[in-house]
């Protein structure tokens, strides 16, 4: 095999399948990425048993071939080469002189023929979406998964269709949060859900770009996302999602306007006195033109307030911070509402665009 392509293809496509392998794997070939070259394309493809991610680009091919090089040594060397192209030259042992600039190097590679090959897939239904949109999903909720393995179910996304709207929904139990869409195109196939790993979700949202569409295939078992000559093949989480409608308040006595930036500057600032966040509470206040914050432990006490159009009864509640801080990092807007009922019930934060948090208070003495 031997080929060149431009440097800078070569290395954001190597950047956008080698995330997924760890620094120590099973076997010696999950190390390794796939490079096949031929018919004017270079074909890149890595692997975690899980996970499998493929792209391509466009390469000037002398001899059509196939190999497997270590992945991160690979991405290394391109991310330092200082030339515009790369050639590649491969010998029948699988091993590759790269050449870039004044750059040479040897590297020595695995049989191609064992690298994993991609499982058996037939996709009985098909979801479009822009790809900015999905990617902006995934980061409004992907904080809210269960990191307990003891509910598998719970460390995944559900994506949900159903009459025409798409819903993706995360929750550890302690929180629940939920972006919905309306479809653009209808989808192939039936109404239903999916649960997808949180692993392909992170690398899902870390390889869509900011135009273009991406198309969702589902088989029983895997997904496959599918945009422009990227693909990301993932097997599914088996198990139902919990009802997560039942967790919703059907109405709200208190609907509050409060600006993002503010409220969550407040609440760091406040959070800091907290010995252990992770077990602290901060008190929330609504009161008549201001929203207090308040936070106390062994190290001190702090205070802070906010302005916020609210002229209705004195309200307090109290949160974990680190839970109440991570939708206001997440969604892109400037304003939330706030809705609240009286008592000790769940409260959540809404945008415009489709996203819903619920938390539930923290009872204290």
């Amino acid at each position: 095999m031997k080929f060149k392509t431009k440097r800078e293809l070569l290395l954001k496509a190597l950047s956008k399948v080698c995330n997924i392998i760890g620094n120590k794997t099973t076997l010696p070939i999950l190390a390794n990425v796939l490079l096949e070259a031929e018919n004017g394309r270079l074909s890149l493809t890595a692997t975690d048993l899980e996970i499998r991610i493929s792209t391509s680009i466009e390469a000037d091919v002398e001899s059509a071939g196939k190999t497997t090089l270590p992945a991160k040594r690979l991405l290394g060397l391109v991310a330092k080469f200082k030339g515009g192209e790369v050639e590649f030259d491969t010998n029948d042992k699988f091993h590759t002189v790269i050449n870039c600039g004044t750059a040479n190097f040897m590297i020595m590679g695995l049989d191609p023929e064992d690298f994993p090959a991609a499982t058996e897939f037939t996709a009985q239904r098909s979801i479009k979406l822009k790809q900015s949109e999905l990617s902006r999903m995934i980061d409004y909720i992907s904080y809210a998964a269960s990191l307990d393995d003891s509910r598998k179910v719970l460390q995944g996304i559900l994506l949900s269709v159903k009459e025409g709207n798409f819903t993706a929904v995360a929750t550890d139990g302690k929180r629940l949060a939920l972006v919905e869409k309306v479809l653009e195109n209808p989808s192939e196939g039936a109404d239903g859900d999916i649960i997808i790993t949180l692993k392909a979700a992170s690398e899902l949202k870390r390889i869509m770009e900011k135009d273009g569409e991406v198309t969702i295939e589902i088989d029983e078992k895997q997904v496959a996302f599918k945009a422009d000559v990227t693909t990301l093949h993932s097997k599914l989480i088996e198990g139902n999602y919990p009802n997560y409608k039942q967790v919703i308040p059907p109405s709200f006595a208190k609907q509050i306007e409060v600006p993002c930036s503010s409220f969550i500057d407040a609440l760091e600032i406040v959070s800091i006195p907290l010995s252990d966040v992770s077990s602290s509470f901060v008190k929330l206040t609504f009161s008549a033109g201001q929203l207090l914050f308040e936070s106390n432990s062994t190290i001190g006490e702090g205070k802070e307030y906010i302005q916020i159009p609210y002229e209705d009864s004195e309200i307090s509640l109290s949160f974990n911070p680190q839970l109440l801080a991570d939708p206001f990092k997440h969604v892109n807007v400037d304003k939330v509402n706030i809705k609240i009922n009286e008592g000790f019930n769940p409260i959540a934060v809404e945008t415009t665009d489709g996203f819903l948090y619920v938390i539930m208070p923290i009872r204290n003495k």
